[in-house]
Formats: structure tokens, sequence, C-alpha cells
């Protein structure tokens, strides 16, 4: 079997009129065909209008490719990227798109989901948060059988959230990376009675340093890894023991590969899985679902409790969540198919169509809490 052809859609994510990124929200799908009539799907995040002119340049290192040789093929495009320098968004998102195209179209050529071909899955539902800031959604996502969500960086939002809830539901605290270590520390300090599950990249995730300040300050589990490119970024938090979470973002960290690498590295530190997948599209979250169900060191899942509504006409066979958790697929590599007419419908928008939000420097960077 050899592949024959590589094919990328981007795809509009956002609604508008307000955005705080160039054209918006975009999702970025690509194909892999092969000339066994099977067909591979992946996703690339990171920066997907810059990552699919990368994708269409490596088209001519694709084809006459086996596309079970997901490890060489792997290797021989991390090689061609090369001379570019350290993995980002570009690179990362590359990568993982293919990757992930290449175990879709394995499982399928084998006739076997992703995450038999992972070594077997070890739960049958995995379990995933959503994102609430306020008591009357937070208590919709627990009454639909939410068990986790996660709430904007402040004390009054958790305090409210926790009130609507109760004990035995996992509230993280999400910070974006923006506030300095001091001020994140407060912000540790004022959420601590209310039993914080998680604090979210509290300071800039560049800087173990500043994290390590957090860190000895506080008793709350600490998370990053959302901008991550690689598992190395993260090997200095592992060792100096900084982490009970890491979030890697399956379509920028290098896609299947990469992701189950980290979670075995995690693991040998004690570190669970939680990945991030906010602003990423279904192919991402069903790649996630392959990968977490053959986890022992996996906590939750991130997920859209609501998202643009093509989101599931886009690509076919998403899995809906039900009762806080979604159902591990039984189906042939990820279980997915490209709607091609629907795509069509959706096409990314031009710069020009949205209004942006362009907050200050003082809005960037807080050195206070709220």
């Amino acid at each position: 079997m050899k592949i024959t052809d590589v094919k990328t859609y981007l795809v509009n994510a956002d609604p508008g009129p307000t955005t705080d990124r160039p054209h918006g929200r975009n999702w970025l799908f690509v194909k892999l065909s092969t000339d066994a009539g099977i067909e591979g799907i992946g996703e690339g995040g990171g920066w997907p209008e810059v990552v699919e002119k990368g994708i269409e340049e490596l088209r001519h290192f694709l084809v006459g490719e086996n596309p079970l040789d997901v490890q060489r093929i792997g290797m021989k495009l991390y090689d061609l990227l090369h001379p570019h320098g350290f993995t980002g968004a570009v690179r990362g998102g590359v990568i993982s798109a293919i990757d992930m195209a290449l175990w879709d179209l394995s499982g399928k050529a084998l006739g076997v989901p992703v995450w038999q071909l992972l070594g077997g899955k070890l739960r049958d539902r995995v379990r995933v948060y959503g994102h609430a800031s306020s008591a009357a959604a937070a208590k919709e996502l627990v009454d639909r059988g939410f068990t986790a969500f996660k709430c904007s960086p402040s004390a009054a939002t958790l305090r409210a959230c926790r009130e609507a809830v109760g004990p035995n539901v996992d509230i993280g605290v999400h910070c974006h990376g923006e506030f300095t270590a001091a001020a994140a520390i407060e912000l540790a300090e004022a959420c601590l009675p209310d039993r914080p599950a998680f604090f979210e990249e509290p300071t800039w995730p560049e800087d173990v340093d500043e994290l390590a300040r957090v860190h000895a300050a506080t008793r709350i589990p600490l998370a990053v890894g959302e901008r991550m490119y690689s598992r190395l970024q993260a090997r200095p938090y592992f060792v100096r023991g900084l982490l009970d979470l890491i979030q890697p973002e399956i379509t920028r960290i290098g896609g299947i590969s990469e992701t189950k690498r980290l979670a075995i590295l995690a693991d040998s530190f004690q570190v669970r899985v939680a990945p991030h997948d906010g602003s990423a599209g279904p192919i991402a979250e069903m790649a996630n679902l392959h990968v977490m169900a053959t986890l022992p060191n996996f906590y939750a899942l991130e997920h859209r409790a609501s998202d643009v509504p093509w989101r599931s006409e886009v690509v076919l066979g998403v899995v809906p969540d039900r009762d806080g958790s979604l159902e591990v697929p039984q189906e042939p590599g990820l279980g997915l198919q490209l709607n091609e007419h629907a795509i069509a419908e959706h096409p990314a928008r031009p710069i020009e169509s949205f209004e942006y939000r362009i907050r200050t420097p003082e809005q960037i960077r807080r050195d206070r809490i709220d």
C-alpha cells in the first residue's frame, strides 16, 4: 500500500463577529489517500493557516510511502523540518496532523481501532471536563452528568461554582499563563478554601523557575502543557516535581505518537494526563479519546460541552458526551469520515470579517488578582 495523495481542508469554527486571533478559530484537517482505496484523516493545530502550507510542501515526501510505517515517516518529517529549528507551532502542527492520519489509516487497513494498535484499552469510557464560570453554567454541566470542569481565574467565581455544585465535583482554575508568580500565589491562597482540583498555567509556561515559586507556596495541584511541542519540553517540570497534571494539545505536541510517549514519561514521575482540547476540532478529540483509553495515568479530557453546530456535520462518527464521559469507539481507525460537502459550506473567513479584541499590556500580564 502506498500514499497517493495528501489533501488539506481549512474549516471555519468561529461564528464571530468578535475574536482574539487572526482569522478567528479554524480547524485544519488533512486526508491521506492510498492506492488501496483506504484513507486516513488527521488534524493539525498551533497555527492552522500556516500549518496548511507546511503540509502542502511535504506532500512530495509523503506520496509513495507505505502509511503503515508510522514511526519511520514521523522521523522523516522531523528530519525534513529540522532546519527550521526547535519544534514550534508550525512544525508541531504539521507533524501532528500527518501522524494522526497515519494512525487512522493504519487502523482502517488492519481493521482495528487505533486504541488496539496502542496496546489495548483500559476503560470503555473516558471522563471529560467542561468549562463554566458562573453558578448557572456549573449547575447545567453537573446536571448533564459532568463530574469536572474548570473556571476563570477568580476566587469569587470559584466560590460561586463550588456553592452551586457541592464538594464532590472537580473544579480547576484556568489562569492562561498570565499571572506573575506573586499574583498567582495570592490567587491560590484565595482559592484554597474552595478546594480547586488543579491550578492551570498560573504563570508563563516557558518560565520553569516562575512556576517553581508558585509550587513552593501552594498545595493546589499544578497543571501546564497545552503550549508544549514535545515531551522534552515537559521533562524539566517532571524532574523538578512541579506538576500533578500534564495537558498536551494533540494537534501541537506531535499527534498520537508523541502524546503517548509523553504520557509514558509522565507516568514515570507520577503525573497524570489531562489533554487540552479547548480550541481543537472533532478529529483531535477522537484521537485523544483513543490514546486516553490506553493510559493508566489518565485524569480527564477537556471537552467543549457546546460548539459550533456544524462540528458533527463536517466530520462523521463524532462521539457525543453522555453522563460526563465519551464512549470509546469500536470502529477501525479513529472511527471517523470527512464530509467534504459540509466542509465546503464552512470555509475559513477572511481576516477583515472579524472584529478583534486587542488587550492592553496590563490586561495581558497581571501582577494583582481581581
